[in-house]
C-alpha cells in the first residue's frame, strides 16, 4: 500500500515537472522569437534611418527646421478641422455605398431602355436624319439659310394654310378630280374650234376661275 501511494506521488511530480519544462520550453521560444523581433526591428529601423536621412539630405536645401515646425504646429491647430475632413470622407464612403444599389438599378434600366430603343429602330432612324441633315449641308449654303429664317414666318403661314380642313378638303377634291381625268385631245385642232368650245358655259366658268384665281394670287392680301 505504502509502495502505491509512494509511486503516485512520484508521478504527480513527474507530471508536474513534465508540465515546468514544458512552460520553461515555451518561454526559451518566446524569448527567441523576442530577440529574433528586436534584431529585424533594429535592422529596419536602421534601414528607415538611412533612407530618412538620404531622403532628408536631397530636400535639405528646399526645406529649412522652422519650416518643419511650423507645419507641425500648423498641424496641431487644424485637429478638429482634419478629424472633421475625416468625418465628411467616413460619411461620403457611407453615402456612397448606400447609393451604389440604386445607382446599379438606375444603370440596369438605363440600359434596358436603351436596347429597347435599338429594337425599334430609333438609332436607325436618327442615323438616316443625321444622313438627311449631312445631305441639308452639303446642298444649301449659309446664305441660304439665312434667307430661309427670314422668310421662316411666311413659310410657317403658308404651311399653316395648307393645313386647314378646307384648304386640305379642296386639295383632296382637285388630286380625286386629277386621278379620274381621262382627257384626250385630238392630234388636228382649229383654231376656230377652240373658240367655239371656249363659247361653252363650262368653259367660261373655267376661264373665270382662272382669272380670279390669278388675279388674288399677285393682288397683296389685305
Amino acid at each position: 500500500m505504502e509502495e502505491n501511494k509512494t509511486q503516485n506521488q512520484i508521478n504527480e511530480i513527474n507530471r508536474k515537472l513534465d508540465i515546468i519544462l514544458e512552460e520553461i520550453e515555451l518561454q526559451r521560444k518566446h524569448r527567441k522569437e523576442m530577440e529574433d523581433l528586436k534584431d529585424d526591428l533594429m535592422r529596419v529601423g536602421k534601414d528607415v534611418y538611412q533612407t530618412t536621412v538620404e531622403e532628408l539630405e536631397e530636400v535639405s536645401e528646399h526645406v529649412k527646421t522652422g519650416d518643419i515646425l511650423h507645419l507641425s504646429k500648423k498641424l496641431i491647430r487644424n485637429v478638429n478641422n482634419i478629424s472633421g475632413m475625416f468625418d465628411q470622407l467616413e460619411s461620403m464612403n457611407d453615402l456612397l455605398q448606400d447609393v451604389a444599389p440604386i445607382s446599379r438599378e438606375i444603370i440596369i434600366d438605363f440600359m434596358q431602355k436603351l436596347d429597347e430603343f435599338d429594337r425599334k429602330g430609333y438609332f436607325d432612324f436618327i442615323r438616316e436624319i443625321s444622313k438627311a441633315m449631312d445631305n441639308v449641308v452639303e446642298s444649301f449654303t449659309v446664305e441660304d439659310v439665312r434667307a430661309l429664317g427670314d422668310n421662316v414666318v411666311t413659310i410657317l403661314n403658308t404651311v399653316k394654310n395648307l393645313t386647314q380642313p378646307d384648304m386640305l378638303h379642296a386639295i383632296d377634291n382637285a388630286l380625286t378630280v386629277y386621278k379620274k381625268l381621262d382627257i384626250e385631245v385630238e392630234e388636228k385642232i382649229s383654231y376656230f374650234t377652240l373658240l367655239k368650245r371656249m363659247n361653252t358655259p363650262e368653259m367660261k366658268r373655267g376661264l373665270a376661275f382662272a382669272m380670279h384665281f390669278l388675279k388674288s394670287m399677285v393682288e397683296k392680301p389685305v
